[in-house]
């Protein structure tokens, strides 16, 4: 893979590259040309991006330090959550100011007002306690603080107020902080929600925090005390699992019981409001055994991502007017779906167009008597399933259905463990994850019976580079391909049988298989467009992911830029390629954040005059491309390529929602005096414009 002793190469660090991706979430909050619901939306998912990093990866960074991180050292570790803490209290004081200085204000100009007090205003005084009295209080467990007693267990990602109390018989004008007495209660988060409307007012909406009702009403929680001082508090846990590799005999019922433990797992993070005093902190840090590097001082307000939940009780326009999803004409014009891919292949982008195709897709395949079997990948699926609906169908149409259901998808296992098991009470066959691989690839193949013995295996296939899940195809921008390809077809049949534990050949020409013949391809892919700069031609490589973290295939890259390789990088998220460096001159790095989650990943390689394209589940992390069964397929119809070149083109001209990233992890939104290009809606009018001229 060439000498890569010089120069020596740099990398940014993973997770301080993910902090820089999560601020350019942040930065869409900022945006005043977006209507204050959707700046309101990426606080929410800048705050729930927030969280997972903490249970999931910060976790690392703490009690199995050197486990957790084999590449660094214990000192090396502490150094990085170090750099990570520093980075995230810059992040969230940007945070709160964006939230107090800019939406609460533009929610006035709205006659929307968010109390940020517990102090009512005479018109609401009567409503909040009967509210409190009728719909909170009975729910509230108040428990006093003893720090050297047991005491109760902080949940994990729940609100907590601690409030300092003082007996009435004390008189001091401002008592010694030993006075005091402490108590913890959680917010009944299940049973009120989080946001609650007041009645209205001259014209003007009024909603407050459940938080502040309740500390509006803490005398009567505490009848026998004066009520000193009350801030949220809230604990984040180690949410990571690994499943030993020789502990794969009842696997199900292991990662359930994992699951389960994740409500209790150690510490990673404790938010509280800056706000609380010294002495009332160390109370705390004390009693839970909190150390200083898990100590994360916040806002008033906690757990943020609820506001995705904020109410807008005006009849004013103040979200952001996505289109309807294109109807695709191949399909408008044949009721029959498999008729249509009998002659030609069908590429989807989805939200742009609609997912309900592929679930007719599936529909039709679980009633076409010809149709002898279905084989799906299920990674991630929506609750209550339309995909899961259509194969159950199937299944009691006869169909033989197998699903290959990876159970440690993060977060998903037990909604997947649920879904597989009403599968199988239908009759379909489960199969659940390889040892020591996650399966990531989206497949759908249907075998329909052949009357030609020289093509025993015939019938149709779905590839993608996202999930079959509908709800997050409204919001996740990917690209599915529909095929009859008889070669792709084979090469599909191939990769079930390896995940069926079948014997197989591992002969994959078409198809990219990580495991398999991906990193090797790739290495090829490169070795070729270098090869082709040597010969004083043309070398041209894109790339477009969510993740570039996998040093080997990062040098690759350098390799290529050294020897004049022009490359160009669309990664949203994690970015460990460092630009701007010798190595990295003739190598730039976009990223995009916009109204949909930017999830497609695109190989575009020029291949002196003959372009290869491929679209794959596989972002290069060394997880995707070495412990993972991914698949890339390869796009052979020319207007299809000629589609995906015309929106890579279009997302490298972005010059609104499109920043580059510097040398030091700096978004630079692209400025220039070039006619304005938002990708996301260039793109929906490409096609909407397509679709017009084949409708």
């Amino acid at each position: 893979m060439g000498d890569h002793k010089k120069p020596k190469y740099k990398y940014f660090k993973r997770d301080i590259s993910w902090l820089s991706f999560n601020y350019r979430v942040l930065l869409e909050a900022k945006d005043k040309s977006l209507p204050v619901y959707e700046r309101i939306k990426f606080l929410s998912i800048f705050s729930s991006n927030l969280e997972e990093f903490y249970k999931v990866r910060v976790s690392g960074y703490h009690s199995s330090l050197v486990e957790a991180i084999k590449e660094e050292s214990v000192e090396e570790a502490l150094k990085t959550l170090s750099e990570i803490n520093n980075e995230v209290m810059q992040q969230e004081e940007e945070y709160y100011r964006i939230f107090n200085e800019e939406i609460l204000p533009e929610l006035k100009e709205n006659d929307i007002i968010l109390y940020q007090s517990d102090d009512i205003l005479p018109f609401h005084r009567n409503f909040v306690t009967k509210y409190f009295n009728e719909e909170v209080f009975p729910f509230l467990t108040p428990m006093i603080i003893q720090k050297d007693y047991i005491h109760s267990f902080i949940l994990d990602a729940r609100i907590y107020q601690v409030i300092s109390l003082l007996s009435r018989k004390n008189k001091d004008v401002a008592p010694d902080p030993s006075e005091y007495t402490f108590a913890i209660m959680k917010i009944p988060y299940t049973k009120v929600p989080r946001f609650i409307e007041l009645p209205s007012h001259e014209g003007v909406h009024y909603i407050m925090f459940i938080d502040d009702i309740i500390r509006a009403n803490l005398s009567s929680v505490f009848p026998g005390y004066k009520i000193g001082d009350c801030y949220s508090i809230k604990i984040s846990r180690d949410a990571d699992f690994s499943i030993e590799e020789e502990d794969y005999t009842n696997l199900a019922e292991k990662i359930l019981k994992k699951v389960r433990k994740r409500k209790i797992g150690a510490v990673t993070r404790f938010q509280y409001d800056k706000a609380m005093s010294d002495y009332f902190l160390k109370y705390l840090c004390d009693t839970y055994e909190i150390e200083e590097e898990e100590l994360l001082p916040s806002g008033r307000y906690l757990n943020l991502d609820d506001l995705m939940n904020l109410p807008n009780p005006t009849n004013k326009k103040l979200t952001a007017n996505l289109p309807a999803p294109l109807r695709i004409p191949e399909f408008e014009k044949n009721s029959s779906l498999l008729r249509v891919l009998r002659k030609k292949d069908v590429l989807m982008y989805f939200p742009y167009q609609s997912f309900d195709y592929l679930i007719r897709f599936l529909m039709q395949a679980a009633f076409d008597p010809k149709v002898l079997e279905i084989k799906v990948t299920q990674y991630r699926v929506a609750e209550n399933s339309a995909v899961i609906n259509s194969l159950i169908s199937a299944a009691k149409n006869g169909k033989q259905v197998t699903v290959f259901v990876e159970l440690k998808a993060r977060f998903d296992e037990e909604n997947n463990y649920l879904t597989a098991e009403a599968m199988q009470q239908a009759g379909i066959k489960i199969i659940y994850s390889l040892q020591g691989l996650k399966v990531h690839a989206k497949l759908a193949y249907v075998r329909k019976r052949s009357k030609d013995p020289k093509v025993p295996i015939k019938g149709y296939a779905y590839l993608s580079t996202g999930n079959f899940n509908e709800k997050t195809a409204r919001i996740y921008s990917d690209m599915g391909l529909l095929t009859s390809n008889q070669d792709i077809i084979n090469e599909i049949d191939e990769l079930f049988h390896i995940l069926e534990g079948k014997e197989q050949t591992h002969k994959f020409e078409h198809l990219l298989v990580a495991q398999f013949n991906m990193v090797p391809a790739l290495q090829t892919m490169i070795n070729k467009e270098i090869a082709h700069v040597e010969n004083g031609d043309k070398g041209r490589i894109i790339l477009k992911m969510n993740s570039l973290e996998d040093k080997k295939m990062i040098a690759e890259l350098y390799r290529a830029s050294m020897a004049g390789v022009e490359i160009d990088l669309i990664i949203r998220g994690i970015c460990c390629l460092v630009p701007n460096q010798s190595y990295s001159k003739n190598i730039k790095i976009t990223r995009i954040v916009d109204a949909y989650l930017e999830h497609s990943r695109v190989w575009y390689f020029h291949n002196n005059g003959e372009p290869t394209y491929h679209l794959t589940s596989a972002d290069w992390m060394s997880r995707n491309l070495f412990r993972r069964i991914e698949t890339a397929f390869p796009i052979y119809c020319e207007k299809h390529q000629q589609q995906i070149k015309d929106m890579l083109t279009i997302q490298l001209s972005d010059n609104v929602k499109a920043c580059t990233i510097d040398e030091n992890l700096n978004n630079i939104y692209k400025v220039n005096n070039k006619p304005k290009v938002r990708a996301q809606q260039a793109i929906y009018h490409y096609l909407k414009k397509e679709t017009e001229q084949e409708g």
